[in-house]
Parts: C-alpha cells; structure tokens; sequence
C-alpha cells in the first residue's frame, strides 16, 4: 500500500467524460501523457515516475503527473527505420538497488540491421555505464520484424524476442539468431539450461524458436511462466507459452496466409511443432500484453489483456483450463492503435497508443 500511495501521489490526471462498459465492469480513461512519438514501451520506477520509450530513439520521463520536456541523456543511437526503432525498457529485478535498466533498440552497420539489447544505469536523468549485451546475428537488410520485446522470469534471465526479419526461413533455422525468444543472464551470458548449451546445432542464447514477429511477452503471476504473442500474416496472430527448447512452427505450420493471398503453408500441425494456446484469423496485430492482479478491478482478476495495432482495440480475454473461455473487445470506439498494455504498481491498466501524438492512458473504474 505504501508504493501505491507514493506512486499516486501528486500525480494529477486529465480525466476523459466518457465511461465505457465492458461485460464485468464500467471504467473511464485518464490522459496521464499526450505528444509522444510513437511510444513503445513503459515502465514503473519505485519512486512513483515512468519511464516511457519513442520508437524515434527518446527514452522520456512521466514524473508526478507530467511528461518532462527533457528527453533523457546518454542512450545508444537506434536505427529509426520502418518499424525499427528504439524498443523495449526492462527494470532490473534488483532496480530499486542498483538503477539498472535494459532496453532493445534497432541497429545498423555495414553489414545491415538488427535487434540489440543494451544494459544501463539511469541516475538523474541520465544513462551511464552503457553496454551492448546482446546482438542478434547474422544482420540483415530490411526494416521489419525486430521483435524486441522483453521480460524477466522468477530466476532472473532475460527473455528477448527477435523476429524474422521479414525472411521467414530464418525461424527454423537454430544457427540464426533471427525468428526465436532468447534467454540471457544480466550480464549477456547464456543462461543456464538453454537449449544450445547441450546441443551444437543451437546458438547458446536460443530458448524457443519458429517465431515469427513477437509484440507481447509477460510472466504469468503464478505458474511463472513467460506468455507471449506473435503477429502472423494475413490471420494466424499466436499466443504461445514458451517452453525451453520448443519450435512454434513458423513458416512450416501456421493458421495464416500471405499477404497476396497464396497460402504460405498448407499445413497447421506438424509433429515437433507446438499448437498456440490461441489464434486470431483475420489478424488483430497484436502488440503489448499484460495480465491483471490489481486491486482496482476485482472483476478482471485473472484476465489478461492484449493491445491491437490494426484493428485498434484492447482484448480482454479469460483463460479455463488451458483455453481461452472469454474474449471481449474494448475501446473500440476510440480509433487508436494500441502498442503497449501494462499493470501499473496501483492496481490500475495503462495503455500506450502509436501515433506521431501518441498517449499515455490510464484505466480507472467508474462505481
């Protein structure tokens, strides 16, 4: 209770009129931020600030209510590119100690572009000790599919998805690091009991591979496990639970066709390949992914929320058994894309929308 009062405090919100229904509860949105380019991720800090990125390559603080004019200092140069770009902000689970964060960012060389991760520490409004920590290779032309989101499990390790990078054979290929998650130690070692370590046909780093373009990744809050979800081509959209070692099967199964209308693959199963928990044909573009365990939505505990790029709208869906149960659209009178969803420390859903004005909402209920 002590950090929800701190984080609420001072904060002052510009509160949208209208009020919106979903099948279990009534809420409205907040404008916490507006006038941002294209942001792509958020994160809480302890002392009640955010910290949100622009895919345009600024990294910009919300603190008591209001977003900073001050951008801040110190990040590596991403490749703003199509949908390259600064990423992803992970907090260290250690953050509160040791002020480390890590974010995913596009990069380019000679040699092309790829997916990079790079550790930091974040002291008054600066980034020091920068380090690259992670790189995906073999780098490639072509600005798509740099995956880049990223979460941290029970133990510590680092998640990264990388996409395909609009090559889709490179996802079964185990010597590429392209079109699979990774899981990596702080410090950018492998982490114990990857696939690779045993096995000299996998890079070290793989965890999971067949992945096509992940958007959303989270942790379940209590199996522990890491849930994410995928962007196929024309439908086929995935939502997958990782499993060390596992192949998700892009491009060899998949519930989607490609763009032109030929179909990619004429199968949907294969054995060795794993099934999604869930799919949507046509396409949502998902993007963002959080489950709920606040306080502010009794009704919603439980559920777990997904963003929508294309069809512009939040997902809520609910989970029995191993198979989705409920799925509710909501927002989707608003026009606005949807990248990122998070539960924020008081108990509350914020939102961030992708657009050269991008916002920062937050979800609050109406009694």
């Amino acid at each position: 209770m002590m950090l929800i009062g701190l984080f609420l405090s001072g904060l002052s919100f510009a509160a949208a009129s209208q009020t919106y229904n979903s099948e279990d509860a009534r809420f409205k949105l907040e404008t916490v931020a507006a006038d941002l380019e294209h942001p792509w991720s958020l994160a809480f800090l302890p002392d009640g600030s955010m910290l949100v990125t622009e895919r345009a390559g600024r990294l910009r603080v919300i603190q008591d209510g209001k977003l900073l004019p001050q951008a801040v200092q110190g990040l590596p140069a991403p490749a703003v590119s199509g949908q390259g770009g600064l990423l992803d902000i992970a907090l260290h689970p250690e953050f509160a100690k040791n002020r480390t964060l890590f974010l995913s960012y596009a990069h380019r060389s000679g040699d092309g572009m790829t997916t990079r991760v790079a550790r930091a520490i974040y002291e008054e409004g600066r980034l020091k000790d920068v380090r690259v920590i992670f790189e995906a290779l073999p780098r490639s032309g072509g600005s798509r599919h740099f995956g880049g989101r990223m979460a941290f499990d029970a133990s510590g390790y680092l998640y990264i998805s990388v996409g395909d990078r609009g090559d889709k054979d490179r996802a079964q290929d185990t010597e590429d690091d392209a079109g699979g998650v990774h899981r990596i130690t702080v410090n950018g070692e492998p982490a114990p009991g990857n696939p690779g370590l045993d096995d000299p046909g996998v890079n070290n780093t793989l965890f999971t591979w067949g992945n096509r373009n992940i958007q959303g990744m989270t942790v379940h809050p209590e199996t522990g496990d890491i849930w994410t979800h995928e962007h196929g081509p024309r439908g086929g959209d995935e939502i997958n639970i990782l499993k060390a070692g596992t192949n998700y099967g892009w491009p060899e199964i998949t519930y989607g066709i490609g763009y032109s209308g030929i179909p990619i693959s004429l199968r949907t199963e294969e054995e060795g390949m794993a099934q999604p928990l869930h799919y949507w044909d046509p396409s949502i573009a998902p993007s963002g992914m959080a489950f709920y365990n606040g306080s502010e939505f009794p009704e919603w505990q439980g559920n777990w929320f997904v963003g929508a790029l294309k069809l512009r709208k939040l997902v809520r869906l609910e989970v029995t058994n191993g198979e989705v149960t409920t799925e509710e659209d909501l927002l989707t009178d608003l026009e606005e894309r949807i990248r990122d969803v998070r539960t924020g420390p008081d108990g509350s859903l914020w939102l961030l929308t992708d657009s050269s004005q991008g916002k920062v909402y937050r979800i609050v209920p109406v009694q």
